[in-house]
C-alpha cells in the first residue's frame, strides 16, 4: 500500500531541515554548548512530533483499509505502537 504523506508533514520536515541547518550554523560560528543543544532539543521535539504524526495518519488510514475489506485490525495498532517506541 502506498502511503500519501500530507503536506503539513513535509511542511514541518522543512522546517526540521532549516532547524538542523541553523544548528550547523551555531557550530560553525562556535556558539556556545548551551545555545547547540538547546536547539538540539527542538530538533528533536520536531523530529518526535512528525513521526507521531505520520505513524498516527497512517495507522488511522490502513485501519479504514482493514475495516473495509472484514480484516482485523489488532496487528495494524500493535505495530505502530511498536513503531513509535523504537522512535525513542
Amino acid at each position: 500500500m502506498a502511503y500519501e504523506y500530507s503536506d503539513d508533514i513535509k511542511k514541518r520536515l522543512r522546517r526540521l531541515e532549516g532547524q538542523v541547518r541553523g544548528v550547523l550554523r551555531l557550530m560553525e560560528e562556535r556558539k556556545d554548548c548551551k545555545d547547540v543543544i538547546m536547539q538540539l532539543s527542538a530538533v528533536r521535539s520536531a523530529a518526535d512530533k512528525a513521526i507521531a504524526t505520520i505513524v498516527a495518519e497512517n495507522l488511522e488510514q490502513c485501519i479504514l483499509e482493514e475495516q473495509q475489506s472484514g480484516g482485523d485490525t489488532k496487528r495494524m495498532v500493535k505495530d505502530a505502537i511498536e513503531l513509535l517506541v523504537k522512535s525513542r
